[in-house]
């Protein structure tokens, strides 16, 4: 990928470009919590965002993205908003690396990506982080690594329609090799923990597909956690997120909430507890663990907060089934992938009966993804 961005860039503009990339992401545990300001644990990953980029001493930007073919250029004020979707993620960046007092001036740039779209992998979070770096390295500006994934998740709200929570830019910015980052979503506070499961694959199986109830579906979850937290916050008026409550404080409101919102409530004030859980386990090795853990939640999201899918707990039945270790769906739900620790030597077998079984019911294959924790955002 980096030779053929190369020979693109010096085809259109010329020699001198350097190379920057960030990387797409995985999280272990810790699925809808992000907004009830509870912990999620993701790593960046071996798939992401490559671009060589040069300033051009002009206010314009032009930027050619190898994986649409399609090349543009725009200005860096606000009513410069350029036409393309793809290209709005690098304008936003502009903006808001220029919002945060950053000096941002014309460049060159071709890029491309090997995250899988649609996957549940923040292709879009790895585009930003890439470039939110990218400018800070070659203009000088010093912003904080904090700063680079609020610059990332601000893009998405004010430039692409979506209210992010800060877990994907934050896992794209700050990822690091062999890892896992446990992150506060309240307070932003993270520890890296040590991810080498040696004897194990992780793997992804792209159930390949989208239901449409995704959006609303959200939205509705989030208001049952806002209003179970609300009547819980009535008895205990420390409670400002959902994950600051104790089960026993939601017991005592059972019978005030429709029975919707405590499934929803039970399920997060479980998973916050799972993430802790996991880190403890991965400190002692303890794979097994972290693999009933990932079970567990997804039992949670099916169950409890209605976001999977009869594909999904297809795969994941399947999983239990062939005596994989942990299994799970990832992502917003209703589509998408499960994530998988498997043993080695259960590998070849797992991928073969999850090829074959969901074919057999679905009529196609799920896509399979191996994936590898590695380094967020980087100059190459």
């Amino acid at each position: 990928m980096q030779t053929k961005i190369h020979s693109k860039f010096t085809e259109i503009f010329g020699e001198g470009g350097v190379q920057f990339a960030s990387a797409g992401r995985i999280n272990l545990i810790g699925e809808h919590t992000d907004y009830n300001g509870g912990y999620v644990f993701p790593g960046a990953i071996d798939k992401g965002i490559v671009a060589e980029i040069k300033p051009n001493g002009t206010d314009t930007v032009r930027l050619y993205s190898l994986d649409y073919d399609e090349q543009t250029s725009f200005g860096l004020r606000e009513e410069d908003l350029p036409a393309q979707q793809w290209a709005r993620y690098v304008f936003g960046v502009c903006r808001e690396t220029i919002k945060r007092g950053g000096t941002v001036k014309g460049f060159d740039a071709v890029f491309a990506g090997d995250v899988p779209l649609g996957a549940g992998l923040s292709s879009s979070a790895a585009l930003e982080s890439c470039f939110a770096f990218a400018l800070n390295d070659l203009f000088g500006n010093g912003i904080d690594k904090f700063e680079l994934a609020k610059i990332g998740q601000s893009t998405e709200h004010n430039y692409c329609g979506v209210k992010c929570g800060i877990m994907d830019q934050f896992a794209s910015v700050f990822g690091k090799a062999g890892s896992l980052i446990r992150l506060n979503c309240k307070t932003l506070e993270y520890k890296y923990f040590p991810f080498n499961p040696k004897g194990y694959k992780l793997v992804l199986l792209d159930s390949c597909v989208k239901h449409e109830l995704a959006s609303s579906a959200y939205n509705k979850r989030r208001a049952s956690c806002e209003n179970a937290a609300a009547a819980i916050r009535r008895n205990h008026p420390e409670v400002e997120f959902l994950s600051d409550a104790k089960r026993v404080w939601l017991d005592e409101v059972r019978e005030q909430i429709p029975e919707e919102d405590f499934l929803r409530a039970e399920y997060v004030i479980g998973e916050v507890q799972r993430v802790l859980d996991v880190c403890d386990a991965l400190e002692r090795g303890d794979y097994e663990t972290v693999g009933e853990m990932m079970y567990q939640t997804h039992f949670g999201l099916s169950k409890l907060y209605e976001v999977s899918c009869e594909e999904l707990d297809f795969l994941n039945k399947l999983a239990r089934r062939m005596d994989v270790t942990g299994s799970r769906v990832m992502g917003g739900g209703f589509g998408g992938c499960t994530i998988n620790l498997v043993k080695d030597e259960l590998y070849e077998d797992f991928i073969k009966a999850a090829k074959k079984e969901f074919a057999a019911k679905f009529g196609h294959e799920p896509k399979v993804y191996d994936v590898v924790v590695s380094d967020g955002a980087r100059r190459l």
